[in-house]
């Protein structure tokens, strides 16, 4: 009994002697096959990206124009319990937003109920 595969016969369970041409004849054609697969799941990806970029493109044509002149931006509300503009000397934002949490941790008040005008280093 002769077969194409390098395997063991399933009914002898005995090893089966295959040449050196099929052998290769087996491996070319599972890369063939590997290449394929890689092949069509890269035309896959680029038919996919190009529906989403057509589809974009149609979306982006149907959006009305931004206007000419944007008002003017009001000033954002403050959240509440704000007090309003902190005013720092010589200090670093980082380094104030730390002494203000230590402030309100000494307290045992929350941050939003104290009112800090301003923050100097004391030299």
């Amino acid at each position: 009994m002769t077969t194409y595969f390098p395997i063991l016969a399933a009914e002898s369970w005995e090893r089966v002697d295959i040449s050196m041409l099929n052998a290769s004849i087996v491996a070319l054609l599972g890369y063939v096959m590997v290449f394929f697969g890689l092949i069509l799941l890269m035309a896959v990806v680029i038919i996919i990206g190009k529906i989403f970029i057509a589809k974009d493109k149609k979306q982006k044509m149907a959006d009305p124009a931004p206007a000419a002149a944007p008002a003017p931006v009001a000033p954002a509300p403050t959240a509440p319990g704000a007090a309003g503009q902190l005013k720092l000397y010589n200090v670093e934002p980082k380094t104030a937003a730390m002494v203000m949490a230590i402030v309100a941790n000494k307290m045992g008040k929350p941050l939003n109920e104290l009112r800090f005008l301003s923050i100097k280093e004391v030299e």
